[in-house]
C-alpha cells in the first residue's frame, strides 16, 4: 500500500476491502489538512485556505471518513431519505466513497415530523439521503476548522469542544463580581427562516461549493408524496445544518462589543443573553441585535424575550433561566447603614450568585421519570430499574456542577412517590409495610433502597443525591480542537460532566485511546463500552473487564464475532486476545 505526499490518496484504494482500510493514517492525514486549514484562515490567507479545502474534499481519505460517519456512527444512520436507502454492506460502502462528488446537485430531502420535549407542538426534520448526508460531512470537515478560527469566543452551541455547561460558566464568571441587567432572548424559528442570499454571501466561498450549498437548501422536502419547496431557512436533520446556523449568526458578540465595551453576549445556538450593568447599554443592543436578525431574515421571539436584573427585580423579573439552569443572586452579609439625603438608608454590603437547576427542568424530568413507571407498571422491578437508572444518572451528571443538591434532594423524593405508587398498585394497599419490604432493602447501611434482592450483587435504584457536586472548568478563550493541542482536549473530555464515571475512568486507564484502533477520541466522537471476556464466556461485569472503542470499531469486533460463532474455542482465544 502507497500513499500520496501531498494529496491523502491511497493508491489502489479501488481493490480494497472495507475492513482493510488504514483508518489510523487516514484520520491523522485529514486532521493534518484540517489543522493547516486552521491556521491558514487564523492569519487570513484565504488562498492558501481555498486551495487545501479544495484538496481535503478531492482526497480518498476524507471521503471515507465521510462515509463512515454517517453510515456507521451518527445514530440516524438507519433513517432512509427519499431514495430508500440505509444500512448500507461494506460493498456498497465503497461504492459511495468513489461517486462521491460534488456536482451542485442534490435530491429532496424526507420530511418527518418529532414531537417537542414537553409541548404538544412538533418540529419538521427533513432527512437528506444518504449520499447527499456523506457529501455534506466531506463538505463540513473542510468548512468546520476556517470558520472555528472566525468564531466568536462565546459562542457555544454546535461547536467542537464546546457545550452548554462552558457557556453557563461564562455568565458565572461575567456577573460573579457586580450584579447585571440582562436580556434574555430567543430566535424565533431560527432554522427555518435564514435568508438563504444572505447566508451565502456571508458564507463566501468558491463558486464550486456555494453552488453546492445552494442547491441542499433549495432543493425541498417531500411530505406525504407532495414536494414543498424550501425558499428560506436551514433544513434541520442535515449534516451541515448546525455549522451554517452558526455561520449565519456570526458576528452578534461583535456588534455588542461595538455598542459597549462593558457589554457580555453569550449565545448558545439560537438562545443568547446580554448581560451589562447599564440598563440602557441592554436596550441599545437590543436594538442593534433585532436590526442584524433582519439582514438574515430572522426576529426575536417576543414571548422568549425578556429585560431582568441578577440580583434585583425590574419589570417584576428577578434572575433568568438558560439553558435548564436558573441563575439568580441573592443578598447576604451584614447591613451598614448610612445617611443618604437627610434619611438613613441600610445598604447590603455583599451578594452570592447561584446557579440552580430551573423549575421548570425538574418538572420536565419528574415527568419523564413518571411516564417510564407508568409503562412499566407490568414489567419486572429488575426491568424498572435499568431504565430508570440511565435517565437519573444522565440528568444529574448535566446539573452536576452547579448548586443542586437542594433540588437532587426534592428529585430523590418525587421519584420514591413515584415508585411507591408503582409498589402499591401491584400489591395493593393491605400490608403496606410487608409489601414494601418485599421491594426496599437496606444496602451498605442505607435503608429503604429500591433493588432486588440479589445478596451478593443486587441491582438497585441509583439515588440523584449521590452524584457529587464538581465545579466544571470552562473552555479557554477561543480554543479550537484543530488548533493541534490534542493533550489539551484529551483531558478536559474526560472531566466532562455528562461523561459517565465509567467512561471516566475507562478514558483514564486507557490514556484517552481507543482500545482497538489506538486513536485518542475526539470530541463528537461515538463510544461504546465493551466486555473484554464476554459474560457467555465467564467474564464478569467489573470495570476491569471493559474497555472503550468507537463505535464503529465496536462494530467490526461484533462483526468478527458472528463470524466464529459457534466455535467455542476459537471464541475464547479472540475473547482473551481481542485485538
Amino acid at each position: 500500500m502507497e500513499w500520496d505526499n501531498d494529496i491523502p490518496v491511497c493508491k489502489g484504494a479501488d481493490h480494497m476491502e472495507w475492513k482493510n482500510i488504514p483508518w489510523k493514517h487516514i484520520e491523522k492525514r485529514v486532521f493534518k489538512l484540517q489543522k493547516r486549514i486552521y491556521r491558514a484562515a487564523k492569519r487570513g490567507d484565504v488562498r492558501v485556505v481555498r486551495k487545501l479545502q479544495k484538496i481535503l474534499m478531492q482526497s480518498w481519505s476524507a471521503r471515507c471518513l465521510a462515509v463512515r460517519q454517517v453510515t456507521q456512527d451518527n445514530k440516524g444512520k438507519k433513517t432512509a431519505g427519499v431514495d430508500g436507502k440505509k444500512n448500507l454492506t461494506p460493498k456498497q460502502r465503497l461504492t459511495l466513497i468513489k461517486n462521491l462528488r460534488i456536482i451542485g446537485k442534490s435530491k429532496p430531502a424526507r420530511r418527518i415530523w418529532i414531537p417537542k420535549p414537553g409541548k404538544d407542538e412538533k418540529r419538521p426534520l427533513s432527512i437528506p439521503t444518504i449520499h447527499d448526508r456523506a457529501l455534506q460531512a466531506l463538505v463540513k470537515l473542510a468548512l468546520e476548522p476556517e470558520w472555528e478560527s472566525k468564531f466568536e469566543p462565546n459562542s457555544y452551541g454546535f461547536r467542537p469542544g464546546r457545550s452548554c455547561h462552558d457557556a453557563v460558566g461564562q455568565i458565572y464568571l461575567s456577573i460573579n463580581k457586580q450584579p447585571k441587567f440582562v436580556l434574555d432572548a430567543d430566535i424565533a424559528k431560527c432554522f427555518d427562516k435564514i435568508n438563504h442570499k444572505a447566508l451565502l454571501e456571508k458564507l463566501n466561498t468558491f463558486p464550486t461549493l456555494r453552488r453546492q450549498i445552494r442547491s441542499w437548501l433549495e432543493a425541498g422536502a417531500i411530505d406525504e408524496a407532495q414536494l414543498i419547496p424550501t425558499s428560506e431557512g436551514t433544513p434541520q436533520g442535515g449534516v451541515i445544518s448546525p455549522l451554517l446556523a452558526n455561520i449565519a449568526l456570526h458576528g452578534m458578540e461583535e456588534l455588542t462589543k461595538k455598542v459597549s465595551k462593558t457589554a457580555c453576549l453569550v449565545r448558545y445556538a439560537d438562545d443568547f443573553v446580554i448581560l451589562d450593568k447599564d440598563i440602557t447599554v441592554v436596550q441599545r443592543c437590543k436594538e442593534a441585535i433585532e436590526e442584524f436578525l433582519k439582514g438574515m431574515g430572522l426576529e426575536l421571539k417576543d414571548t422568549k424575550t425578556r429585560i431582568s436584573h441578577t440580583l434585583q427585580k425590574y419589570e417584576g423579573n428577578v434572575g433568568f433561566d438558560f439553558l435548564g439552569f436558573n441563575i439568580r443572586q441573592y443578598k447576604v452579609g451584614k447591613c451598614h447603614y448610612g445617611k443618604t439625603g437627610g434619611r438613613y438608608e441600610s445598604k447590603i454590603l455583599d451578594f452570592k450568585t447561584n446557579i440552580t437547576p430551573s423549575k421548570e427542568a425538574l418538572k420536565k424530568h419528574t415527568a419523564k421519570v413518571g411516564k417510564i413507571v407508568h409503562n412499566h407498571k407490568d414489567a419486572s422491578q429488575a426491568a424498572l430499574i435499568k431504565h430508570l437508572n440511565p435517565v437519573i444518572r444522565g440528568w444529574s451528571n448535566y446539573y452536576s456542577c452547579v448548586v443542586s443538591k437542594k433540588t437532587f434532594s426534592k428529585a430523590d423524593k418525587n421519584t420514591y412517590q413515584q415508585i411507591r405508587a408503582w409498589v402499591v398498585k401491584r400489591r395493593g394497599r393491605n400490608h403496606i409495610t410487608k409489601v414494601m419490604k418485599k421491594y426496599f432493602h437496606t444496602i451498605n447501611g442505607r435503608k429503604w433502597v429500591f433493588s432486588t434482592r440479589e445478596d451478593n450483587n443486587p441491582l438497585r435504584l441509583l439515588t440523584h443525591a449521590e452524584t457529587p457536586i464538581v465545579r466544571h472548568k470552562k473552555v479557554v478563550g477561543e480554543k479550537s480542537p484543530y488548533d493541534g493541542d490534542t493533550l489539551y482536549w484529551s483531558e478536559r473530555m474526560g472531566k466532562h460532566p455528562e461523561v459517565p464515571k465509567i467512561v471516566a475512568t475507562l478514558l483514564k486507564a486507557q490514556k484517552g485511546k481507543c482500545a482497538h484502533c489506538g486513536l485518542l477520541f475526539k470530541d463528537g466522537d461515538n463510544w461504546e463500552i465493551d466486555h473484554i471476556i464476554r459474560t457467555t464466556l465467564g467474564g464478569n461485569d467489573n470495570v476491569q473487564n471493559k474497555h472503550l472503542l468507537h463505535r464503529h470499531c465496536h462494530d467490526y469486533k461484533t462483526a468478527r464475532d458472528k463470524q466464529v460463532a459457534g466455535n467455542k474455542e476459537l471464541e475464547r482465544y479472540l475473547d482473551q486476545n481481542p485485538f
